[in-house]
């Protein structure tokens, strides 16, 4: 019997470098009046998303060294358990999974503990796709076939960066995989938040339609054993144009086995943090804003992908820092 003092939960799922934290980002500025908490997970021991996300009032959550499906389950309900000691606080939790999480295990949290059955709503999955990288992203890697058969609400994002024949296609690709989710097409994740959040969406029973063994606490979850990680960080200040050249090179030559790649940059010079975020060849980059008061300077950069130990990533860093 569904309980009235329940917090919904949105889940925010999507393959490496769809936009889930531009989406998060949207989220958390947008004048709504609403009060989230939100909890962010990582692929990787070195964290980088919970500073991509931007300073507001909500609290913010990070698990590391673990998909949220495995290791790190535990963190989640213990995370979910406290928050509900000041529940009457909060208008709902938004859960962001890595982009290598299958979304199953995640929602069946909300099931299969009693506690948090008791105190909390799935309210929807909400799946953010590349439109550019999905076809390739759903051949290679079961992740994000999961990730849009579990979709409520779909965003098709960077469909600005694609033709209508690709876009076409893309979508009836989709379509096979999940003919219930509603799919919004996106630019940035420029969807209403109205149709994202709070939309009361998530359907066990057509989630038991797709999965039967969806609620057995077992459920069968592998990973791809090929796609690695590996992080870096410098307290020494960074060449600019070494770095623009050395990543530009990178990108050019490996882009194809970097799934995804990102980071928070102190370049000599500059006020100003710098972020970028990386999915293949693309890349986009951008000042931050100041460091923060106190906080000591860094640089921290996460590459995702295939064969990265072929990649002399770490010299290719260290020769971008001031000598």
């Amino acid at each position: 019997m569904e309980n009235s003092q329940q917090v919904p939960v949105t889940v925010l799922t999507g393959f490496l470098g769809a936009g889930k934290t531009t989406l998060l980002n949207r989220i958390l500025t947008e004048q709504h009046g609403r009060k989230y908490a939100v909890i962010v997970n990582e692929f990787g021991e070195q964290g980088i998303d919970n500073d991509l996300v931007v300073d507001a009032d909500e609290e913010v959550f990070e698990m590391n060294n673990g998909c949220i499906c495995c290791t790190v389950r535990g963190d989640l309900i213990r995370i979910l358990s406290g928050l509900m000691k000041r529940a009457d606080k909060l208008d709902a939790i938004i859960v962001e999974t890595t982009g290598l999480a299958d979304p199953a295990p995640v929602a069946q949290t909300f099931f299969v503990d009693e506690d948090v059955a008791d105190r909390t709503k799935l309210d929807a999955i909400v799946t953010v796709a590349d439109a550019v990288h999905l076809s390739s992203q759903l051949e290679d890697h079961h992740e994000a076939e999961e990730q849009i058969a579990f979709a409520d609400v779909l965003l098709l994002n960077k469909v600005d960066l694609v033709d209508d024949s690709a876009l076409t296609r893309v979508k009836e690709r989709i379509r096979k995989i999940n003919p219930f989710a509603k799919i919004i097409q996106t630019t940035r994740c420029d969807a209403p938040l109205d149709e994202v959040v709070g939309l009361n969406a998530f359907s066990l029973e057509r989630v038991l339609e797709v999965e039967p063994d969806f609620l057995e606490s077992d459920h069968d979850h592998e990973h791809d054993d090929d796609v690695t990680s590996v992080s870096f960080v410098s307290d020494t200040p960074l060449d600019m144009d070494k770095f623009q050249t050395w990543f530009g090179d990178l990108l050019r030559t490996k882009g194809q086995d970097i799934l995804r790649s990102k980071g928070i940059l102190d370049f000599q010079g500059e006020e100003e943090r710098y972020v970028f975020q990386g999915v293949h060849m693309l890349m986009d980059a951008s000042p931050m804003g100041s460091w923060a008061e106190g906080k000591k300077r860094s640089s921290r950069i996460v590459f995702i992908g295939r064969n990265l130990d072929s990649m002399n990533l770490e010299e290719g860093f260290e020769n971008c820092k001031i000598g």
